[in-house]
């Protein structure tokens, strides 16, 4: 009985060296991202997805600009994080005839300053008059990112004289907010949908009357040159990609929880929603 239990054991450990195996023969996918929540949520979702077909898959998170650099100079496969046709607008002219734009995964996004819905003022317009009350400041995100370009556009177009661009980054600026409303303080702050924060706390944007923010936007998937002759399977789940701003906030919300792995998560929500996966696959 022992060698019996010995020979299956060793015959179990062949077949995982020889699956380990068969996996790194389909290679490295390499995804860059800006770490929104939002983008966090959908690299980790295809990394999994990926993963589970038998690639090896590194993420790696930077700012917006390098983003686009990685994957117009082909020094990664592509992003799933490209907020079009505005917020990253200028970075995709600089490399459009390097990349391949396979179209939106995500519709019904939307940049623009937000604020608590207690805050008594309904457009940027109104910015300037209540200035003292936001302490004289607008709290953004990383410099990098579209939304703050878009943003120094917004104070330059609408004459915010009084009003100061705050640099940070995602949680700082979340826990701001949390802050201010814990204190019923007025806040305004850079934001976008979909994040967690519209489902954590009652928020408004503010009304933008002359379309600096643009309108509805979507995320769309950005993939390198040659990459569908290189990966035609990897190139084809990219291109089939595509959720709703619902399924990516229930991951978003569970990456809030405490201690969360946002590879774990993503792994969690790729196996509960088997059915969407499975139109992603070729």
């Amino acid at each position: 009985m022992m060698q019996k239990t010995a020979i299956a054991i060793a015959a179990t450990a062949m077949l995982s060296i020889g699956s380990t195996a068969l996996a790194a023969d389909k290679g490295e996918v390499e995804l860059a991202y800006v770490e929104w929540s939002s983008e966090v949520a959908s690299t980790n979702v295809v990394k999994a997805v990926l993963e589970d077909m038998g690639y090896d898959v590194k993420i790696t998170a930077v700012s917006a600009a390098a983003m686009w650099q990685a994957v117009g100079t082909g020094d990664v496969d592509g992003i799933v994080a490209a907020w079009l046709p505005t917020t990253h607008k200028h970075y995709l002219e600089k490399v459009a005839d390097k990349v391949e734009d396979l179209g939106p995964n995500l519709d019904g996004t939307r940049i623009g300053l937000v604020v608590p819905d207690y805050v008594e003022i309904d457009s940027i317009e109104q910015l300037n008059a209540a200035a003292d009350k936001f302490d004289d400041k607008i709290i953004g995100i990383d410099p990098g990112a579209g939304l703050m370009s878009k943003t120094e556009q917004v104070i330059k177009d609408y004459g915010l004289d009084d009003m100061k661009l705050v640099e940070g980054t995602g949680p700082i600026m979340t826990a701001v907010l949390g802050d201010a409303i814990e204190d019923k303080e007025w806040v305004v702050v850079t934001g976008w949908t979909p994040h967690w924060m519209f489902a954590k706390w009652d928020l408004k944007y503010l009304d933008d009357p002359k379309g600096v923010y643009g309108g509805e936007e979507q995320i769309h998937t950005v993939v390198r040159k040659g990459l569908k002759e290189d990966m035609p399977e990897v190139y084809k789940v990219l291109d089939n990609f595509s959720w709703t701003p619902d399924q990516m906030a229930e991951l978003m919300i569970w990456n809030q929880e405490k201690h969360a792995d946002p590879y774990a998560n993503a792994q969690r929500w790729v196996k509960e929603h088997a059915d969407t996966v499975s139109s992603w696959k070729p």
